[in-house]
């Protein structure tokens, strides 16, 4: 991949002008073959200064925009506009994964969103921190740039080389000493290295012919090569649905470079996947700042009522007191539309018809081949590579992956249809209308609420025509575009055998014909390449398992890749998502093949059940990654194992906070949290030796972990600055994690109980972090706080 930065500085009073001019053809470019990307951004700290960014799928392609009729149109249309070009105003850079980089001069660019009050401090702190920069070995220079209309800003930096800049910073005291004042705004970024072609700054051009020569070397290193590779990235991402967009948000919350390829070219609008987002689904989107989203978008699960022939056989209310949520209900294409946002604001964008058709493994990456919609083929080099693709994964077909003993089919044929129902039912309840002879299921109908006056989700079995049109062969698995739709019709003959009389259904939306495959693969990893999702496990659509399984499969490899990424991840981490996550698969696969055609449910515990079913109850407790060391069996009995979910809890107080603060409020975010707790028992040296405690983890771990001391109202602390200290003032902290004296939780970037010990037990816990780390890593990088 090939970028350009080409700077414009407008005269006095032209600034409007040349800003449209530029929208205008940014807008032009971003039309044109192999063009990746054009954008504009603005100088923030001065005003007349413009830059146009593009990037290239290769040489020829740039070469053609330069020497077409929109390059001239846009320099026409400018010239009379700006000041004349400066030496440097043309920077020509290549990925920084280039197999070929021309120089060691890097550039740099950090992107980062500021809230919209605190702009004006950002900018001030921003004045401050640059000129100290100037004293960095290896710095050469940068610029604070802004994307117009937006609060997003890209700090633009040139270094002399990459061993300088990682150097800096793997220092963790940068953070401190450069960086202070913009520190806090640097919890969140995207970062992306590219190696510039020449030295724009010291090769004695005049600006009128570098593009030429900065373009001949360039395809003179290109032409030397066997293969182009078009584009390069850290972690390559195969699939943008719920799971694919999910591991890219996690990716790019972390800062790494991600891209997703999507053969679909358009979002769907037809509601034809899950519709049901479980609790624990929810928590994880609390986390992602998307789960208001969500409930705006979709309706509340209120219950479930299951009838076998006519008669009431099980009730529940799903609205439970003790859950962060409750389930909703929300169309699958909603649940893209809000993950694609998320991921859009990060500043990745799914790149859509592109199919992945082939793809290499080496021990330093992966080598991807995409089948473009408009045409050709373009190459991808990636670190790992992560199949997200679905039902009918290209990426498990290349990988040779199998399923555990076959790919299970249903005999019968379903229907889908979305329609309205006249009837009188509980509201928001998931209703299943289940048929028995002999004690034998042969006839069911579920009908899921959807958004809207009466409307329903209906799942049934299929009219026997459908089967013939198979001349009794097998059908085709999942959705089927080969059979006709059903009609409103067919919805009603199956409400009208199995729900109450009276019954009556109309505006028929979309309906469907689909086959229950169910199934899981033998392996979800192979060297870089990871299977998450449908392309991991196939389950009937009982209870939206499928899609929720799929979220949480990224959810818990998207973390491991990206300290993986940055070197900071311990050898055997990578395999610890197959472990955790193969059993979780197999599990759910087996309880929605039991259920998706019978009226199994635990009638003596359906609280339980469903808790279960909304994964809150799933723990990792067989986990490598886990572990505690307690002084007697019954230590911290009641509160999580090694494994489990962290349970939230409110009541907390941190001094000059004027409100009382949630447990999740300290474990959100993408890092390891480390929760040591102390009542009134705890001795002043206890507690110091916590400070220390502190230090070390945060230098094993690279900075990857934030720690807090979790005080009983009653305990005398000495005054420090680290760890931060928050007060158990309703104690429900006390009782909900089963810890007295002194005792500590490590809780996951995913939520996830790593590791506990009572009393404290530093040696075990620097043993438990070391087998996710490997420890201290100085070629790693430092910690996010840093400027870069």
């Amino acid at each position: 991949m090939i970028r350009t930065m080409d700077r414009l500085r407008a005269l006095p009073g032209q600034e409007a002008a040349v800003e449209a001019a530029c929208r205008t053809a940014t807008g032009r470019i971003r039309a044109l073959p192999g063009n990746l990307a054009a954008d504009l951004l603005a100088g923030a700290l001065e005003p007349r200064l413009f830059v146009v960014v593009t990037e290239w799928s290769g040489e020829a392609a740039l070469l053609e925009y330069r020497s077409g009729p929109v390059a001239a149109r846009f320099a026409e249309a400018v010239g009379s506009l700006c000041e004349p070009s400066r030496p440097g105003d043309h920077r020509l850079m290549a990925d920084a994964e280039d197999p070929a980089p021309t120089g060691p001069e890097i550039c740099v660019d950090v992107e980062l969103t500021v809230p919209g009050a605190r702009l004006a401090e950002f900018e001030r702190g921003y004045a401050e921190v640059a000129p100290r920069m100037a004293e960095v070995p290896g710095y050469l220079c940068e610029e604070l740039l802004r994307e117009p209309g937006t609060d997003t800003y890209h700090i633009v930096a040139e270094w002399r080389g990459e061993a300088e800049f990682f150097r800096w910073i793997g220092d963790p005291a940068h953070a401190r000493e450069e960086a202070g004042p913009i520190a806090p705004f640097l919890l969140e970024f995207r970062r992306r290295l590219f190696h510039l072609t020449a030295s724009p700054r010291r090769d004695g051009n005049d600006g009128r012919d570098r593009a030429e020569t900065e373009d001949t070397e360039f395809r003179k290193t290109r032409d030397s090569r066997e293969k182009t590779v078009h584009w390069t990235t850290d972690v390559l991402v195969v699939g943008a649905g719920p799971t694919g967009l999910t591991a890219a948000v996690e990716l790019a919350r972390r800062g790494i470079d991600c891209r997703v390829v999507e053969k679909m070219p358009t979002l769907t609008g037809k509601a034809d996947k899950a519709i049901g987002v479980h609790c624990r689904t929810m928590e994880l989107w609390e986390d992602q700042g998307i789960v208001r989203d969500a409930m705006d978008a979709g309706i509340w699960l209120t219950g479930q009522m299951v009838l076998v022939n006519g008669e009431e056989v099980g009730r529940m209310s799903w609205e439970l007191p003790e859950l962060p949520y409750a389930h909703l209900g929300l169309p699958q294409y909603e649940t893209e539309r809000i993950l694609t946002d998320r991921l859009a604001a990060l500043g990745v964008r799914p790149y859509r018809g592109a199919e992945l058709i082939a793809f290499s493994q080496d021990d330093d990456g992966v080598l991807a081949t995409l089948q473009m919609a408009g045409g050709g083929r373009e190459t991808v080099r990636a670190k790992y590579l992560l199949g997200c693709d679905g039902a009918h994964s290209t990426v498990r077909e290349l990988l040779g992956l199998t399923f555990t003993g076959g790919l299970g089919r249903f005999p019968q044929l379903f229907m889908l249809g979305d329609v309205d129902v006249d009837w009188d039912m509980p509201e928001g309840h998931l209703l299943r209308f289940l048929h028995q002879t002999d004690g034998q299921m042969d006839d069911m109908v579920v009908c899921v609420p959807l958004r809207g006056e009466s409307r329903y989700r209906i799942a049934t079995l299929a009219p026997p025509r459908f089967f013939a049109q198979t001349g009794g062969k097998d059908a085709p698995p999942g959705f089927s575009e080969e059979l006709a739709q059903p009609t409103l019709a067919d919805i009603q003959a199956a409400l009208t055998r199995l729900a109450p009389p009276g019954t009556r259904a109309s505006n028929l939306r979309w309906s469907s014909i689909f086959r229950i495959s169910h199934g899981i693969v033998d392996s979800y990893r192979d060297g870089r390449v990871f299977v998450a999702g449908d392309a991991a496990h196939l389950h009937p659509p009982a209870g939206g398992q499928g899609m929720n399984t799929g979220i949480q499969d990224a959810w818990n490899l998207a973390w491991k890749v990206a300290l993986a990424v940055r070197g900071r991840a311990a050898p055997g981490l990578l395999d610890s998502y197959e472990a955790e996550r193969r059993p979780e698969g197999e599990e759910i696969v087996g309880r929605a093949v039991r259920m998706a055609f019978t009226d199994e449910l635990d009638r003596e515990d359906l609280k339980r059940q469903f808790l279960q079913e909304m994964s809150m109850l799933l723990s990792y407790s067989d986990s490598p990654l886990v572990a505690e060391s307690v002084s007697t069996p019954d230590a911290l009995r009641d509160g999580p194992r090694p494994g489990d979910r962290a349970p939230d809890v409110s009541g907390l107080y941190r001094r000059g906070v004027g409100h009382s603060l949630r447990l999740f409020d300290l474990t959100r975010g993408t890092k390891h949290t480390l929760l040591v707790y102390a009542d009134s028992t705890a001795d002043e040296s206890s507690l110091a030796a916590v400070e220390k405690l502190t230090a070390d983890i945060r230098e094993l771990t690279c900075g990857e972990l934030n720690v807090y001391l979790v005080c009983s109202p009653d305990t005398r602390v000495p005054w420090m600055l680290d760890p931060p200290v928050v007060r158990d003032n309703g104690g429900q902290f006390r009782a909900t994690y089963g810890v007295a004296g002194m005792a500590l939780y490590l809780v996951r970037p995913d939520g996830h109980v790593g590791f506990r010990a009572l009393p404290i037990d530093a040696d075990a816990l620097r043993a438990n972090l070391q087998g996710v780390f490997g420890g201290n890593n100085s070629q790693g990088e430092a910690a996010r706080g840093g400027v870069m």
